[in-house]
């Protein structure tokens, strides 16, 4: 699999690790920065790595801040996007057995980077089982419901009169 990386500040020190593992693993590893422990907004790295799932370019993201919830929302903000925060290995596994989640979280803060390994690896093991496929259709199906009434609002709000 091809596999996105990306992290603010905070998580530079777990995502360096977290890179170093998965490249020693058969995965290829993409780095989306930040590249060094100066400041960074999570929100621009985890729209990267989302943006680049959603278009087919990577198969899975992880994202790394100081807790994983920064990462998580703005992820899970990007259309198509389930990203699951986990730190510890059941819910890594379980976000994608259950919840098909293109992207895992971590918080750098909460677990160490041997934790860590063993999450994204639980993580990148499991595979998609249909587990809550409809519960899953449900969400997909609500989202691009309330993104196609959003934009046909908006739509009809910019005509001329």
């Amino acid at each position: 699999m091809k596999i996105g990386i990306g992290s603010d500040h905070n998580g530079f020190e777990l995502k360096e690790a977290i890179k170093e593992f998965i490249s020693s693993t058969e995965h290829e590893v993409v780095d989306y920065g930040c590249h060094s422990c100066n400041a960074v907004d999570y929100p621009d790295v985890a729209f990267d790595v989302s943006k680049a799932i959603s278009e087919g370019d990577l198969d899975r993201g992880i994202l790394i801040c100081g807790t994983g919830i920064g990462v998580c929302i703005a992820a899970n903000k990007y259309p198509g996007i389930r990203a699951a925060l986990a730190h510890d290995t059941y819910s890594a596994e379980r976000a994608q057995l259950s919840n098909n989640a293109q992207i895992l979280t971590m918080g750098a803060q909460i677990i160490g980077v041997e934790l860590g390994k063993k999450v994204v690896e639980s993580y990148l093991n499991a595979e998609w089982a249909n587990g809550s496929k409809r519960k899953v259709d449900k969400i997909i199906e609500n989202e691009n419901k309330f993104l196609r009434d959003h934009y046909q609002e908006a739509a009809a709000g910019n005509q001329c009169s």
